[in-house]
Order: C-alpha cells, then structure tokens, then sequence
C-alpha cells in the first residue's frame, strides 16, 4: 500500500496488502528516493536508501550466529517464512510469521530484498560495514522468497540480477535511512 502512494502504482500481479515484489533493483531505489523527497520526510531529514549488504544479514541475524536468525534447523522454516512449502505460490501480507529477535518480520521467505550493493567476492580479511564496489553488472538480493527452498532462507544466503530486471515474482526490497 505505501508502494502505490509513493509510486501511483502497484506492479503486483496479487493483493495490494501483500508484500511488494517482482521489482527491479532500479525501481527499488526510484521507490526510495521518491520516498526521501515526500515533505514529511524531508522535513524530519530522513533520506531513504536501500540496505547494504552487511545492513542487512546484520538486521536479519539479530545477534545470532546459526544459519537463521531462529536456529540451525531448516525444518523450523515453515514456522518462520514463507518459502515454496507454504506460500501456496505468492507473497503474503508482511508480519504474518513470528519476527526475528531485534522485532524485523520477514526477513527469512516471503520476498528476495534488494540491497545497495553490486556483486563482489567477499574479502578473505573481515570488514566492517563494507559498501561493496561503486560499479558492477549485478546487484544482491537477501533473504529468500516464496519461490524458494529452505536454503535460499538462510541468513547469508545471496542471489543476484541485473538492475533494470524484475526478478521472476520474488525480488521485494525493505528501505533503510540516513537522517541528516
């Protein structure tokens, strides 16, 4: 519902109410920047932006260190996302499956989540907070989706495509912010 305020749009093939998705990596950002520039943010001095790479496992981890934010065992999925054992092929509404401990829902299944960052090989040394490159051919996206196997759930689970591409039903995006 805030995508089609924000954009004048909804390009779901499904219910307003459910998770946006089958986006591009650009109408993501488009989605961002239009937001920042709505009066009421712009008057609060949030600038909305799409989650690094390392935002974002960092939110869906929530202080964990198993493969999900709710432990090792993939048969725990159906109880937290919607994957392609449960999702009866679609996006649901947001916040229908329990939220990870730091309160984010959906952060596991559901939809893929654009991040800010192009596709590189992780660095053999640890980073903190690291932007990715400033180029590249394809962008990141997190977390899952409805269309996907237990696996693709995992917190560090990566796919990526081309930014002018709408992923096939999946691709969604969750916005971070930078208030100045």
């Amino acid at each position: 519902q805030q995508y089609t305020k924000v954009m004048g749009k909804n390009p779901k093939f499904t219910s307003p109410a459910n998770a946006i998705n089958s986006l591009s990596w650009n109408q993501a950002n488009e989605f961002c920047q239009r937001l920042s520039m709505l009066p009421e943010e712009k008057a609060a001095g949030r600038i909305y932006r799409l989650p690094t790479e390392a935002e974002w496992e960092y939110a869906c981890r929530a202080g964990t260190d198993t493969a999900y934010s709710f432990g090792d065992d993939p048969t725990e999925v159906t109880t937290h996302a919607w994957y392609n054992r449960n999702s009866g092929q679609d996006t649901h509404p947001p916040s229908q499956k329990p939220p990870n401990p730091w309160g984010f829902s959906d952060m596991h299944g559901n939809a893929w989540e654009w991040c800010h960052n192009w596709l590189y090989d992780y660095p053999d040394t640890p980073e903190t907070d690291p932007a990715g490159p400033p180029t590249g051919k394809l962008h990141v996206l997190r977390g899952g989706g409805w269309f996907h196997r237990e696996p693709d759930c995992r917190s560090a689970s990566r796919f990526t495509e081309d930014p002018n591409s709408p992923t096939k039903y999946t691709g969604g995006f969750r916005v971070a912010y930078t208030v100045r």
